[in-house]
């Protein structure tokens, strides 16, 4: 008697297990792949820059895992160089999602390992993006560059990332791609701050004022964790709208 009923439990055990591994195996993966104004950022405790990816697990409930692959220094031809995007594909699967964001890195002209003619290389390989996340079952949604903090002598914000994120758009309508336009969207918030005020949403530091630059940092690119957590509600708020199977992960 003892033993079939621990022969019981045993059964019971094993079953439960394999429901767990499979709810586990079945859990939706958001993968963000792009550039370091995504990427997540060594020791967050102190560093004050923050990629908005980092910061997008609050967004989400547990029932999505956000895995993010985005990496400082890339363009979409280093990420592939890198076998960065295969490895991605190892674990792609259906049901899943690939948030691509490009474009500051692909500009670097003097780097053969990073740049990309927007309409010729750089739309190449955010259709290959696409195509390679949909072979998958999986969905891909594009992203414009969030915008830098580059104010002229009369307060106005100018552009500075010429014709990516058009081609991003272009590349979107062409193969029905959801498209979210970080580009406007950052561009209307750094103006909401204003031209000395839009600096806590980056990295302005004088010598002495922060222990992690301790001689000081002025970075116009990157975001602050303020930027940040901001870059990432509007990405969300969004998503709700361009992406509505998402509306369900999505706090």
């Amino acid at each position: 008697m003892v033993s079939k009923f621990l022969s019981e439990i045993q059964i019971n055990l094993i079953m439960l297990m394999l429901i767990t591994t499979s709810c586990m195996a079945q859990q939706t993966t958001i993968y963000l792949i792009g550039d370091s104004t995504m990427s997540n950022k060594k020791q967050p405790e102190t560093n004050p820059e923050h990629g908005w990816g980092q910061v997008l697990p609050q967004f989400f409930t547990s029932q999505v895992k956000i895995d993010n692959r985005a990496v400082n220094g890339r363009s979409s031809r280093s990420f592939i160089t890198e076998n960065r995007w295969d490895s991605i594909l190892k674990t792609l699967k259906k049901g899943d999602y690939v948030f691509i964001q490009f474009g500051h890195n692909d500009q670097k002209v003097n780097d053969p390992k990073r740049y990309t003619n927007p309409h010729t290389t750089y739309r190449h390989n955010l259709i290959k993006f696409v195509l390679d996340t949909r072979e998958k079952g999986a969905t891909p949604v594009l992203f414009s560059s969030i915008v830098r903090r580059f104010f002229n002598e009369h307060g106005t914000l100018v552009d500075t990332h010429g014709q990516y994120p058009l081609e991003t758009r272009l590349v979107a309508q062409a193969y029905h791609v959801p498209f979210i336009d970080l580009q406007y969207f950052t561009e209307q918030l750094e103006e909401s701050f204003g031209v000395e005020g839009s600096k806590k949403l980056h990295l302005h530091f004088e010598p002495g004022e922060n222990s992690f630059y301790k001689n000081g940092k002025h970075d116009n690119t990157h975001l602050s964790k303020l930027g940040a957590n901001k870059v990432a509600k509007l990405a969300v708020n969004a998503l709700k709208t361009h992406v509505k199977s998402l509306e369900e992960f999505i706090k």
